[in-house]
């Protein structure tokens, strides 16, 4: 699921003696996936008044096929979109809670580069190593 549509963030400085996920931390994370959110709503706006403009009927079946494909792949990705929308409010939540920044299937810190990286990831690296290695050997 693609999590760049977003502007490049500055990362966040770790001051001396901080402890993992200090409320400056927390601030931070929490703007982030707010400005993901507000960004990916204005681009889901912004498709749908495009999509009502150029909302054609075409006598060309290439044409009109051509067109049905384009809306298709769109509604595809506003989909893809939505779930992320939906990870980013279960994230904030986490936020809330006092439980963000840590793996849920070992409970380790996930770490701030990975977070700054992916800032909805749930499993630090080696459970997400181990779960992905499972995934492909699973298809085969």
């Amino acid at each position: 699921m693609p999590q760049q549509p977003h502007k490049e963030n500055t990362p966040y400085k770790l001051k001396k003696g901080e402890n993992y996920m200090s409320s400056g931390q927390l601030v931070h994370f929490r703007k982030i996936l707010e400005n993901i959110k507000l960004e990916m709503g204005q681009d889901i706006d912004r498709m749908v008044h495009t999509m009502q403009d150029e909302a054609t009927v075409f006598a060309d079946p290439n044409d009109r096929a051509s067109q049905e494909s384009d809306i298709a792949l769109e509604l595809r990705n506003r989909d893809r979109e939505r779930k992320l929308i939906k990870k980013i409010d279960e994230t904030i939540a986490k936020i809330d809670s006092g439980d963000y920044g840590y793996c849920n299937a070992c409970g380790i810190e996930i770490g701030l580069k990975r977070l700054e990286a992916r800032p909805t990831a749930t499993l630090c690296i080696d459970c997400k190593t181990l779960d992905e290695i499972r995934e492909r050997q699973l298809a085969k």
